[in-house]
């Protein structure tokens, strides 16, 4: 249950954050200049990624793909070699098959629309409530985990941040105190974010004397601020034990492409067995595949934890 304190707490945001976010904001490539792709590919990069790890492969990135047609265009070892090292590999592989999209069905401008950008591929409600309100300066929230820890800790409150109905009360929250003003929906919502990323932050005690709502922040005042947003507790892991080869001959090192589904999809790895394998287990294994090692030094045992990539 929203409670009308709660509301008039909620609203006075727009107030406050929009002289502080434009009085100390973080200077970022991407709101340099808020064009749609330039949004677009900042947001599906940072994705479960620090802004820090994302700087310098975000300008590498559009020196290489400057366009949305470029991008649809790429050959995808070009993109996966672009991508190396940020991780999730699938958005890249998604943002690639979104810009196909927006060249076959809107010409390569990605549209100025919250529902139609929802549709592509790798866009969630919040990457399409980011690019919408940033690019286009249409008046849809977008809440991510800073927004959601803010207003948590604003309020006091302690549902579950997982849990999508929750998700979807706080978006109805910050679309009821959305300014009016176009320009003022772009910095709104980064600047929400901003608060979240910087001061209401994750991992540490927020550092609530220098947050512009800290007069009326419930859990400041009431001590709890620390303690929220409260999170379920995350499925644990699947672990899968292999036995990776190393394979050397002539000074060079045997590789293998993974299959273009699943886990780390269409990348290049050390051939590997499932399982934990003896020496004979581990020769019979290269035999039964053509190789026949002279020397067998060791064998290295891994533990891969799975995951949807």
């Amino acid at each position: 249950m929203v409670l009308l304190e709660d509301r008039e707490i909620l609203a006075q945001l727009p107030g406050l954050l929009l002289p502080w976010y434009d009085g100390g904001a973080r200077v970022l490539p991407w709101r340099e200049e808020p064009t749609p792709y330039r949004v677009w590919v900042s947001e599906i990069m940072l994705q479960q990624t620090r802004v820090e790890a994302v700087r310098p492969y975000y300008e590498r990135f559009l020196e290489a793909f400057p366009t949305v047609e470029a991008l649809a265009a790429a050959p995808e070892e070009k993109l996966l070699k672009m991508w190396e090292g940020l991780g999730y590999y699938n958005r890249a592989r998604n943002l690639q098959r979104a810009a196909q999209q927006v060249v076959e069905l809107y010409d390569g401008e990605v549209p100025a629309s919250y529902e139609a950008l929802r549709a592509l591929p790798g866009v969630g409600d919040y990457t399409a409530g980011a690019i919408a309100s940033i690019a286009f300066q249409l008046p849809v929230p977008a809440v991510d985990g800073n927004v959601l820890r803010v207003v948590m800790r604003l309020t006091d409150c302690r549902d579950d941040i997982a849990d999508p109905k929750v998700k979807k009360a706080v978006r109805a929250q910050i679309q009821a105190v959305m300014p009016e003003a176009e320009a003022d929906i772009r910095v709104f919502n980064q600047a929400t974010m901003e608060l979240g990323a910087t001061v209401c932050a994750p991992n540490g005690p927020p550092r609530c004397l220098e947050c512009p709502a800290m007069a009326f922040c419930k859990g400041r005042l009431r001590g709890t601020a620390e303690d929220l947003p409260v999170k379920g507790a995350k499925k644990p892991r699947r672990v899968e034990e292999k036995t990776v080869f190393l394979l050397v001959r002539d000074g060079k090192i045997a590789l293998r492409k993974r299959p273009g589904t699943g886990l780390l999809a269409g990348l290049w790895e050390l051939p590997a067995a499932p399982g934990v394998l003896t020496e004979s287990q581990g020769r019979a294994f290269l035999q039964e595949r053509g190789v026949s090692p002279g020397e067998l030094l060791s064998l290295i045992h891994i533990s891969e934890p799975t995951r949807l990539d």
